[in-house]
């Protein structure tokens, strides 16, 4: 009986101890709500901006072309600042996220000469990262700059969809180079396009921060834009980039009630994601399938044909326009009006599918 006691009262004193523990443990602390913490970072940024100048290597040809240096302006020194120097472009552009409207940012230090992604491609970059902290010291706040990264030689694509959000803002909006082979198996990239992106802690990683990166830290990025790869996001066959229907670059989801110039059908799901483009039951995959026994290779894009002939020699006469030889199929089947839906895009269009 007395054994019994001791493990009973052993046991009542354990659990007490575990319930006072839980019950002592802080709470956690809610994250910041955006528009607080937006109104912080912009007003750091802007104080980078004022404050620090930049110096750019131009080198064309050589690794170290379009390197980066941004530097604090000391007491009574005569640099520009990046905010008012005027050899590279300082735009901004708007972001709508987290019910607010984010200014990002950005440096055009060169545009490039090549292909663009969009914000749901793959992109081969350069680049080296800080972060933005104001330390506070004898209640005298100073704006500090801290390198968190660097990556000369980049080695794998990155999907800007499953990067920070001011990548995927950022990127589209500059195009690639040139490249040639180097008899040592190195690769020489020329005239791709170059820039600064500046960007607030909820273009980032905002509470939770990032190894290195504290929570709430604004990010600077110098980069160089290599190669892009074309993504099919929902592999319905149709890479990303083509299902851009307005062409801006960008395809996002939006709000219910927000018409949105990606999504076809109107489902609140942008046509990127969307293995039903439609909305007619029918996969846009099966429908972009021609029928058998009609000419041209089963799958095929982009959307313009004329961009694809098989012949770039032959003028885009109306026998081309009539067969139709390479493209997604239109609604009708017959290849004969330019005008008509492609089918993956026109509800009405159900199987079996007429040939042409």
């Amino acid at each position: 009986m007395n054994k019994f006691k001791f493990y009973f009262i052993l046991s009542i004193a354990t659990i007490s101890l575990f319930s006072c523990s839980k019950n002592d443990s802080p709470d956690p602390v809610p994250p910041l709500a955006y528009g607080v913490q937006y109104t912080n970072d912009i007003a750091t940024i802007e104080e980078y901006l004022k404050t620090y100048y930049i110096s750019v290597v131009d080198h064309p040809g050589f690794p170290d072309d379009q390197d980066v240096t941004i530097t604090k302006i000391p007491e009574g020194g005569t640099q520009k600042s990046i905010w008012d120097q005027t050899t590279y472009e300082l735009k901004s552009k708007d972001v709508k996220l987290h019910d607010i409207t984010y200014k990002l940012y950005y440096l055009v230090l060169r545009p490039g000469v090549g292909e663009s992604p969009c914000n749901a491609d793959g992109v081969l970059p350069s680049y080296k990262g800080e972060y933005l902290e104001q330390i506070v010291t004898s209640g005298v706040a100073t704006l500090t700059a801290t390198q968190f990264e660097e990556v000369k030689h980049p080695q794998q694509i990155m999907s800007l969809l499953n990067t920070i959000k001011g990548w995927g803002e950022t990127f589209p909006l500059f195009k690639t180079g040139t490249y040639s082979s180097n008899d040592d198996g190195t690769v020489t990239y020329n005239d791709f396009g170059a820039g600064v992106m500046f960007l607030p802690s909820g273009l980032g990683y905002f509470e939770k921060g990032n190894g290195e990166i504290p929570p709430y830290a604004p990010l600077v990025f110098s980069f160089k834009l290599y190669e892009i790869e074309r993504l099919d996001f929902d592999g319905d066959g149709i890479p990303s980039y083509l299902e851009d229907l307005d062409g801006d670059g960008f395809m996002r989801s939006f709000a219910t009630g927000v018409v949105n110039p990606d999504d076809t059908d109107g489902d609140g799901i942008p046509n990127f994601m969307d293995v039903d483009d439609d909305g007619d039951n029918y996969t846009t995959k099966l429908e972009i399938t021609k029928p058998a026994g009609s000419p041209g290779p089963s799958k095929y894009y982009p959307f313009n044909h004329f961009l694809v002939a098989d012949d770039s020699s032959t003028p885009e006469d109306e026998s081309m326009t009539k067969s139709e030889p390479k493209g997604i199929p239109d609604a009708s089947g017959d290849g004969t009006s330019l005008t008509r839906l492609r089918r993956h895009l026109d509800p009405n269009a159900k199987p079996p599918y007429p040939t042409y």
